[in-house]
């Protein structure tokens, strides 16, 4: 994947449990955004947006851009 490019599937309507299977640095990536993914072991539920709208997050441009990235790192 070209750096700065996004997979088709990485959305803000990608599901938690979706996006920790494509994505198992997601967790922690989400993490330094304050975006809660997982309690008592298991996804939570709902979508990025959703959970991120209720952590405060509007704007989530740099959590794309941050999960995209662990992608080209091979995280």
């Amino acid at each position: 994947m070209a750096a700065g490019s996004r997979p088709d599937w990485l959305t803000p309507s990608i599901t938690i449990e979706e996006l920790l299977e494509r994505i198992p640095a997601a967790a922690r990536i989400l993490s330094r955004f304050r975006i809660v993914c997982i309690a008592c072991g298991e996804p939570v539920w709902g979508t990025l947006e959703e959970n991120a709208r209720q952590a405060g997050v509007t704007d989530l441009e740099p959590v794309l851009d941050a999960l995209a990235a662990s992608l080209d790192e091979g995280a």
